[in-house]
């Protein structure tokens, strides 16, 4: 009996990823064959490094959509907390690994207004997330006068920068988050209240479960993790930048959403897994790299990320109607 349920079990597995997975390897494939200077180690190790901040990203807001939500402020809190690092370390003298804690911890409590926004007024995610967006880039205007503040502190700077047995020491940092995130919303729960609340949330709610809790829970994970990606952006560049992660072709609410979605996770909630979104944040550097090494215009970038947003968002509701077609037939 339990082997013919671990069997099911791995077969729903592959089929949940095998479309993204397909993807991938197609995609690389194709650059491998198109281009000769994509499969380089430098080019490898670049990639790497841009998944990285993208699958953080990718992995918080799939804890947003699972319960019914969005988040547009992700960019902006990157922004404010790659310069509150750098402010704290360099400007102030903080000891950097304070200075870090202090920057993740503010990405935490970000996360915790747009959730508590959230749940204490029930206005449209969307319209929350816009309005913290703006006010948020604003204060990482304010810490700088608009100008990037560079980082002198080399122990800091190390942290997005140096390598570890051939790989780059944030992507250690990267699985070990990914790894967290996962079994809080495979193993615990909360994570089970999570997908409740997507579910459904009235009847949710009818069973006890809290939004309040599970909104500002979901929306700190995504704080979190956004002032983790802030540091590490910091880190790499060297400086605190205020305009990083909203400009043309690298607004990273776009890119971690189009990741979450491309990866499985429901736009309309209730389903969705941290391991599907690493795969499409996969999809989506590769895309980027690819394209760069094509020669593609960034203009023409940006209009093929928006078509491949469309039709992963439109492929997932063909998905649900047809669940909801063949629940209607078994009944």
């Amino acid at each position: 009996m339990e082997n013919k349920k671990s069997s099911s079990g791995f077969v729903k597995n592959v089929k949940q990823y095998a479309g993204p997975l397909s993807i991938l390897v197609l995609l690389v494939l194709i650059l491998w064959v198109t281009t000769k200077t994509f499969m380089t180690t430098s080019n490898m190790v670049s990639l790497l490094q841009n998944i990285c901040v993208n699958a953080l990203l990718s992995a918080g807001v799939t804890c947003v959509i699972i319960i019914g939500c969005i988040d547009l402020s992700i960019g902006s809190t990157v922004a404010a907390c790659s310069v509150i690092a750098v402010v704290l370390n360099t400007g102030l003298g903080w000891n950097v690994w304070i200075a870090v804690l202090v920057a993740i911890l503010a990405g935490g409590l970000v996360g915790a207004i747009n959730g508590g926004i959230r749940a204490a007024t029930m206005l449209p995610p969307f319209i929350i997330t816009l309005a913290t967006q703006q006010a948020i880039r604003g204060v990482a205007y304010i810490f700088t006068g608009g100008s990037p503040i560079v980082s002198t502190d080399a122990t800091f700077n190390a942290i997005g920068k140096t390598s570890f047995l051939g790989l780059p020491v944030m992507f250690y940092i990267m699985v070990v988050s990914l790894i967290i995130v996962g079994l809080i919303l495979a193993r615990t729960r909360l994570g089970r209240h999570m997908y409740a609340v997507g579910g459904n949330m009235e009847a949710a709610k009818h069973s006890g479960i809290s939004y309040a809790k599970v909104s500002v829970v979901a929306y700190t994970i995504m704080g979190l993790l956004a002032g983790l990606s802030g540091v590490i952006m910091a880190s790499r560049l060297s400086s605190g930048q205020p305009t990083i992660g909203g400009g043309a072709g690298t607004d990273y609410s776009t890119d971690a959403i189009a990741a979450a979605v491309i990866g499985g996770t429901a736009f309309s909630g209730g389903f969705g897994s941290v391991f599907g979104s690493f795969l499409g944040a996969c999809i989506i550097g590769v895309l980027n790299s690819g394209m760069t090494h094509l020669k593609v215009d960034s203009y023409w970038q940006m209009v093929a990320k928006g078509i491949l947003i469309l039709l992963a968002v439109y492929y997932d509701s063909i998905k649900g109607k047809i669940k909801i077609g063949k629940k209607k037939a078994a009944a």
